[in-house]
């Protein structure tokens, strides 16, 4: 955008600040748990509601009706009838009268182009509409900030929204750009560019001084999410401030390597293993996505009791002694004396969150672990189960024995379906909570973890930094290890044997040879896609379990896309040929088949389709499910083969890696860190990539997300910061 229509959105941000113009009607949400002062208010203009800016981000559940007025409306718009059930969802049941007075808000529903929205629109209109009419130019405003929403960006520069408004022949898109956040259906943002903590903001006159600042754009949902999220971070790390425990600079604690875990801290994923909530086998509760979970723990009613005493440092410090590794020890210390901790490493380094969470549980707190997926949950499971034991066997006055291994997945938790449960303030009745995976925490959810926390909670956000970040918007805990804003204890153990060893090193850029005398990594070449697919097929139908005695149900697949001769489709497709043909009688699906269950954007399922009759009944692990007949399509795909983004958080005896050699472009460090590491004791790497693989361990890293958590972060330090003395 040209530097005078800049100027006028900074304008427009000011107005608001200095009270001109009312940002009321984008607070008129209930009052979240103790919210601390908001980092920046956002701007807006007449209180429009705009469908696209707030519609949830996952379909509204349960049966849809379509009123004959919406189906009639379509058609005369030349839009298919079966669009109308995805247009009721997203506005409503009135629907109709809104697409009347306004027919590019079709482009508010999922999986609608701006080319159909303009076909509609001109019919509708009958021929009336223009490219410069107001009310396309807002639908599309909203349409690229979705796009921009789904490559993981909560903001966006002015310059980029003009830009894409060009490309959809907008005549004056800064022009545009300014009507949409009149209209409030955008909202504007100052962030100031050097919003590090500072001395003093005063000059030598006693005014405030001016800061340079850039102006960005987002919409009111990713707005109010990112806004509470630093909100929230800054209310959990300011619980223990002291001149000993300060939340503004980061403490980064290393230790020397450890030794790899033993085969009893670190048992094999694919072991067998105790449901993660201590059900019976058969007991399922379901969350509000209709999958099932674990039926909840029999010390659940005890954790809704209020908070006992506070350990004391003493026995804080005497939990870090008993610790099972430097790591955990150094873990358990910065919980301890900070409401807020980041903790990174590989896959063993779970044990360490496993190890605070079973020390906090023998000093009387209320502590809980999540992770993203059932798999995680479970792994966590495991890696609980031992300290557990030990910490029971070594109990003594004092302590409190720990229930039955206190894990949940991050969705479970937040519906009520796993965990301790909320008490009568509606926040979660725990003291101490440890997630894992927290690359895979988008704004929204991590938003909803932290309303969810009391006040005086301790939080340890905990994950491979490596790793492909959320399917949502947001880079969560990047920003929050980039802004320094709480202590960072960076463990040293490693993953074990040669996979462990390769992934270590992918993820400091080096794609290193390996030692694999027990052939735990096998690098298959391939010419072309077919070739590609044909050997996949090879690997998980024979060689893996014949070399390996890992059988074909534990091995699985991962690829760099959907399309493509080599993509998910053509694998699926080749894989269910060998492993389990049949007429796909269900909805395209046989009984036997491995399906990817999507239930929400950003969680995916793999499990097998068990029967179907009034739904699809799927069993996904120790999760079982039944998907409607509506929903098998949009949430249910064959599952041999899937992408990195649907594997990640969970994983599997061995893994087959494909990269035919049209996967260039799509490969990044993150990628190839995130499939190789999805195997726990092997992995075979179709490569028809040839030197774009180790092009893109070396330089290939993922696209910077646009977010404005680290500035407001940095804001709220800087708050947080008395002033220098004279």
């Amino acid at each position: 955008m040209k530097n005078d229509k800049a100027a006028e959105l900074l304008a427009a941000v000011r107005a608001v600040e200095s009270g001109e113009r009312s940002a009321a009607s984008f607070f008129t949400e209930p009052q979240r748990p103790a919210p601390p002062p908001a980092a920046a208010p956002p701007v807006s203009g007449p209180a429009r509601q705009h469908p696209a800016a707030s519609a949830p981000s996952a379909p509204v559940r349960g049966p849809v009706t379509v009123p004959e007025e919406v189906t009639a409306v379509l058609a005369e718009g030349g839009a298919p009838e079966s669009l109308g059930r995805r247009v009721v969802e997203t506005l409503g049941e009135g629907a109709a009268g809104l697409l009347r007075e306004d027919p590019w808000q079709l482009l508010a529903v999922p999986g609608v182009l701006p080319e159909q929205a303009d076909t509609f629109a001109r019919a509708l209109l009958d021929g009336a509409a223009s490219p410069g009419d107001p009310r396309r130019s807002e639908a599309l405003v909203v349409h690229l900030l979705e796009r921009a929403a789904l490559r993981g960006d909560t903001v966006v520069d002015p310059e980029a929204l003009s830009a894409g408004l060009a490309r959809h022949a907008v005549p004056e898109p800064d022009e545009a750009v300014r009507a949409a956040v009149d209209a409030g259906a955008v909202l504007a943002f100052e962030d100031a560019l050097d919003a590090g903590p500072v001395a003093s903001p005063m000059d030598e006159s006693g005014e405030e001084e001016e800061r340079p600042a850039t102006v960005r754009l987002g919409l009111e949902r990713h707005a109010l999410a990112e806004e509470s999220l630093a909100d929230g971070l800054a209310r959990i790390a300011g619980t223990f401030a002291t001149p000993e425990a300060t939340p503004e600079p980061a403490q980064e604690t290393q230790q020397e390597p450890e030794q790899e875990p033993s085969p009893e801290a670190a048992p094999e994923n694919g072991s067998p293993h105790e449901d993660a909530s201590g059900a019976e086998p058969g007991q399922e509760a379901a969350d509000g996505n209709g999958i099932a979970q674990p039926p909840q723990t029999p010390d659940r009613q005890e954790a809704r009791e209020t908070p006992g005493p506070a350990p004391s440092p003493a026995a804080w410090a005497a939990a870090a002694e008993a610790a099972p590794s430097p790591s955990a020890a150094e873990l358990i210390r910065a919980a301890a004396q900070h409401g807020l901790v980041t903790h990174t490493g590989g896959e063993a380094a779970r044990a360490e969150p496993a190890a605070l969470v079973a020390a906090a549980h023998r000093l009387g707190l209320r502590a809980w672990a999540v992770a993203h997926t059932p798999d995680g949950r479970s792994r966590l499971a495991r890696a609980l189960a031992p300290q557990d034991a030990e910490g029971d066997a070594g109990a003594g006055e004092g302590t409190a024995a720990a229930p039955t291994v206190p894990v949940a997945t991050t969705a479970g938790l937040l519906s009520g379906a796993e965990g301790p449960g909320r008490d009568a303030d509606g926040v979660l009745a725990l003291d101490l909570l440890a997630v894992c995976d927290a690359p895979q925490l988008d704004t929204e959810t991590a938003a909803a973890l932290l309303e969810s926390l009391r006040d005086g909670a301790r939080l340890v956000l905990s994950g491979d930094p490596g790793l492909l970040g959320a399917a949502g918007p947001g880079q969560v805990f990047k920003d929050l290890l980039a802004a320094r804003f709480c202590p960072q204890v960076v463990s040293r153990t490693p993953d074990p044997g040669p996979v462990g060893e390769l992934v270590s090193g992918i993820g400091i850029g080096e794609l290193n040879a390996v030692e694999a005398p027990g052939k735990e990594v096998v690098i298959v070449p391939v010419s072309d896609p077919g070739e590609a697919v044909h050997r996949t097929v090879q690997l998980v139908a024979d060689s893996v379990p014949r070399a390996l005695g890992i059988p074909s149900e534990e091995t699985q697949a991962v690829t760099v896309g959907h399309g493509g001769p080599a993509g998910t489709r053509a694998l699926n497709a080749a894989l269910k040929e060998r492993l389990n043909p049949g007429p796909g009688r269900f909805a395209g699906f046989d009984p036997g088949d491995r399906v990817a269950h999507s239930p929400a954007p950003g969680r995916t399922l793999v499990g097998t389709v068990a029967s179907a009759d009034d739904g699809l009944h799927l069993v996904c692990g120790e999760v079982r499910c039944t998907v409607p007949p509506a929903r098998v399509a949009g949430t249910v795909r064959h599952g041999w083969a899937v992408t990195a983004h649907q594997a990640a958080g969970s994983r599997w005896p061995a893994v087959v890696a494909v990269l035919p050699g049209d996967a260039g472009a799509a490969l990044t460090r993150e990628w190839v860190h995130t499939a190789f590491s999805r195997a726990a004791r092997h992995l075979s790497v179709v490569q028809g990539a040839g030197d774009a693989l180790p092009r893109a361990v070396a330089t290939g890293t993922a696209p910077e997300r646009t977010t404005r958590l680290r500035s407001l972060l940095a804001e709220a330090a800087r708050a947080q910061t008395p002033p220098a003395e004279e």
